[in-house]
């Protein structure tokens, strides 16, 4: 049976909380915002337009509250906070047989001013060398394991405090982490905030220290961003997270021994909680050493698909891409002139559909809009075909290459772009031999997880794609008008 989580309260955003755009977010001539993950395009009345003219809005009343809260929903804006030292939270430490890694974290939350005096709760999941009691320190041991989701709910049912902060054996918290997150709890619907998780240490040890540095699966990226499925950051990893204790329920799903942390961010955003990501506070990971445990836990992440799919259907596609896409990007593969011609007749009359969707009243379609919205997707949609042949579907991809030349060639051509365009933007933290090596290895494992887990469910619904939300056209509230 499937954790429950409650529902929001419908308590607005307090006054004093601020937000202001994300850098990413266009504005139109016409005054309206474009961005966000899914994208969409919100109109904004004039009221709305003059609370934004610096980017920024403060919460002081109802309606500023709701345009806050509206932008933060469309992923148009990032809260924008000061530090506070939080006194109301908990640290939740799972732990199985890790005893230096364990010791070293809490030498961290005693030397941090802001957590030095936090109550912290270890659960103990079957050591072999039970933990030793430390002082402030609340242990609870298991004699076996029962898996870190499990884990993790003890130390939730534990805890007495607003907050719950959920920290892995294996990690080391940056000063300041806790005062970054904190903040974020201010907004009443916000159930979970994550920070970044880097490479403790900067590789060099090894080939995989070097790649793991650059890009873990960890590590969510720089920028702050609305976690929710389908979106550029869908999940959140639970080696460092902060949240509120009364909106995780009943907790983790005791039930996943792999997969639960993205399965509980995608229940409270279902519910209606908002989930954040804060790269400005930083978590160091202890990251995999040796090549052969890395690719074990990769392939192990990828089974994690199937128990996905079978929860939240197409939340968990591998490949987001629209018919029209789809079919564009056929005919351009085909080949040829009528090939090109039938591509570009296709994003021509996607591109007609899409004016009309966009256009106001008593004004002209916004033709040369809407085609560079269409040309955006299409070049999206492209790099994403190319990455599920490499990662995802990379078994199907062998199977076509060893029948067919060309395809072959054009598998081997795709495979090579997307590890140097892919190595391009960290070309200055590890050379490309290491990372492609990296990179190709990182797809196999993950894609020969991903398919063990649907033939292991007897489904293909973790490996099937889905169709793309469409662009939504919005218009801010009547209250701000």
């Amino acid at each position: 049976m499937t954790p429950a989580v409650p529902s929001p309260p419908p308590d607005p955003l307090p006054d004093g909380f601020a937000v202001r755009l994300d850098p990413r977010v266009r504005r139109r001539p016409d005054g309206a915002l474009l961005g966000g993950s899914p994208m969409r395009l919100m109109r904004l009345s004039a009221r709305a337009r003059s609370l934004l003219a610096d980017g920024r809005v403060v919460v002081r009343d109802a309606t500023t509250a709701e345009l806050a809260g509206r932008l933060l929903d469309a992923g148009l804006a990032v809260p924008d906070l000061p530090a506070r030292r939080p006194d109301d939270v908990t640290v939740v430490i799972p732990v199985r047989d890790r005893p230096a890694g364990l010791a070293r974290l809490l030498t961290a939350l005693r030397a941090d001013p802001a957590t030095s005096d936090l109550p912290v709760v270890v659960v103990d999941d079957g050591s072999v060398v039970p933990v030793p009691a430390e002082d402030g320190v609340r242990i609870v041991r298991w004699e076996e394991s029962r898996g870190p989701a499990a884990a993790r709910n003890a130390g939730l049912r534990t805890a007495t405090t607003a907050l719950v902060a959920f920290l892995d054996s294996d990690c080391v918290p940056r000063p300041g982490w806790l005062e970054r997150l904190a903040p974020h709890l201010a907004d009443p619907r916000l159930a979970v905030v994550a920070p970044r998780i880097e490479a403790l240490g900067e590789g060099g040890e090894s080939w995989l220290g070097d790649y793991e540095a650059a890009v873990s699966a960890l590590d969510m990226g720089p920028e702050p961003a609305a976690v929710r499925p389908l979106s550029a950051v869908s999940y959140l990893p639970s080696a460092a997270l902060l949240a509120r204790r009364a909106a995780l329920g009943d907790g983790f799903d005791e039930s996943m021994r792999v997969a639960e942390d993205v399965d509980l961010v995608w229940r409270l955003a279902g519910a209606g909680w908002r989930v954040r990501y804060e790269p400005a506070a930083q978590v160091a990971h202890e990251h995999p050493a040796r090549t052969s445990a890395w690719l074990r836990r990769r392939v192990y992440y990828g089974t994690g698909a199937a128990l996905l799919a079978a929860r939240h259907g197409s939340a968990v596609a591998p490949l987001v891409l629209a018919p029209e896409s789809a079919l564009a990007w056929a005919l351009a593969v085909a080949g040829g002139r009528r090939g090109m011609a039938g591509a570009a007749g296709v994003l021509g009359i996607t591109s007609v559909r899409l004016a009309r969707r966009l256009a106001r009243p008593g004004e002209p379609l916004p033709l040369a809009f809407a085609a560079a919205l269409v040309l955006r997707g299409q070049a999206a949609s492209g790099r994403a075909l190319a990455r599920a042949v490499t990662r995802h579907h990379w078994p199907l991809a062998v199977a076509v290459a060893s029948v067919s030349g060309r395809a072959r060639r054009g598998i081997l051509a795709l495979a090579a772009a997307d590890a140097v365009a892919a190595w391009w933007p960290q070309r200055h933290r590890v050379g490309p031999v290491r990372f492609i090596a990296g990179r190709r290895l990182d797809d196999l494992a993950y894609g020969a997880g991903l398919w063990w887990g649907a033939l292991r469910a007897r489904s293909p619904r973790a490996l099937l794609p889905a169709r793309p939300p469409r662009l939504t056209d919005t218009k801010h509230t009547r209250r701000s008008e």
